[in-house]
């Protein structure tokens, strides 16, 4: 991305993930995956500043609860010694391949991650998030296609670099595919450069094959 947004985004995030993330419902892995698409999508971030408002009014308009005396106090030192948090609008202006959301956890660029191979070429690397879901970055050789599988729940796949082709589509840098439960699929990684994806699922895949089916508690996919 060379520390600009990508401006050719074809691939957005749905409404309702949109709106999870604006209500902090979706699990941490998920938010990973959605901060990173967001800091590099003008679209989608404006978007969520229309949901993030219309939080901001039901707030406005709920009632009032008690709360203890030493609520505000409490809350007051929580936010001192809080690190400050980066705009939405800055977090893509650091050179490199990934984005700011995904530094944090990797405490990097792509030079910082420990890659680990999981068979077919392709390397990943898990991510630590809480256990409602799991994320990892991917990548996967130029021209190198992933086994054929479908799915169990969401599955959100971010491309960082290169791009791949799933039937009729094609995701490139800075597109998300949303998957569920309806599709199934094979990826195929474009001619190039290898394609380094982040990619997040709150249930085990299917795979059609029986050496990823062996492979999968492994892989932890």
């Amino acid at each position: 991305m060379n520390g600009t947004m990508t401006k050719n985004i074809k691939h957005h995030l749905t409404n309702d993930l949109l709106m999870g993330y604006s209500a902090g419902t979706l699990p941490e892995a998920f938010n990973v995956v959605v901060a990173s698409h967001i800091s590099m999508c003008d679209t989608c971030r404006a978007a969520l500043a229309e949901y993030d408002a219309v939080g901001g009014e039901v707030m406005m308009k709920t009632d009032a609860v008690e709360m203890a005396e030493n609520s505000l106090a409490a809350t007051m030192a929580l936010i001192s010694d809080a690190p400050a948090e980066e705009p939405l609008n800055s977090l893509a202006v650091k050179s490199g391949v990934f984005p700011s959301p995904l530094r944090d956890y990797v405490s990097g660029d792509i030079d910082a991650v420990k890659w680990r191979k999981v068979g077919g070429g392709v390397s990943q690397m898990i991510l630590k998030t809480s256990d409602r879901a799991t994320v990892r970055l991917l990548k996967i050789p130029a021209g190198a296609a992933m086994p054929d599988h479908g799915h169990n729940g969401t599955e959100l796949t971010l491309v960082l670099q290169g791009a791949f082709a799933d039937d009729d589509d094609y995701f490139a840098a800075g597109d998300i595919e949303v998957a569920n439960e309806d599709l199934v699929h094979t990826p195929v990684a474009a001619e190039g450069v290898d394609c380094i994806c982040l990619a997040a699922t709150d249930a085990p895949l299917q795979f059609n094959s029986l050496l990823p089916r062996i492979a999968q508690k492994f892989m932890r996919i």
